[in-house]
């Protein structure tokens, strides 16, 4: 699918040769490389590998020419999706990425028949709170100890929820 299909800003137009492909068992060696160099408590291969056969996830990465931007990973539910993880390239975080991903769960969320999209996230994560935020979600719980902290240590996850508009989509 291409990038200008959806409303991804312009930020992310300026840049060329960009497109948008579905996650495959091939992609995973890239994949994994991203995932543990963007999180502190990385995804597992078997996560990926066990999303990528589950009937009901999406699994879009956007690439420019072969390196690897940024991807999700979202399951549809009856009537709401939930992002499950979404990652940019650490060297392309504040530049519209993140935004475009959210976008492209949106109108996904949407022709899958869900009326709310739910997430989690670090409570330390302020960045990402904030996107969040900005693209329409709100805070709706705590999760107690939901994340690892270190070996002895967890923390807590904020639980957001936005509501779909789907004519505004």
């Amino acid at each position: 699918m291409p990038v200008n299909e959806y409303p991804c800003g312009d930020a992310v137009h300026a840049h060329q040769h960009m497109r948008w492909q579905a996650m495959s068992a091939a992609d995973l060696e890239k994949v994994m490389v991203l995932e543990q160099a963007s999180h502190s408590h990385p995804w597992s291969q078997g996560n990926f590998r066990d999303s990528l056969q589950t009937p009901g996830f999406y699994l879009p990465m956007l690439l420019k020419d072969q390196r690897l931007l940024g991807y999700l990973v979202a399951m549809a539910g009856f009537e709401e999706a939930h992002l499950l993880n979404i990652t940019v390239d650490p060297l392309l975080r504040g530049k519209g990425f993140g935004q475009c991903l959210m976008q492209v769960l949106d109108v996904w969320a949407v022709q899958h028949g869900a009326q709310q999209i739910w997430l989690e996230v670090r409570q330390s994560n302020t960045n990402a709170q904030g996107l969040y935020r900005k693209m329409g979600y709100e805070q709706v719980a705590i999760r107690k100890d939901y994340y690892p902290l270190n070996a002895q240590q967890k923390e807590h996850a904020v639980v957001m929820r936005k509501v779909l508009q789907a004519q505004a989509l």
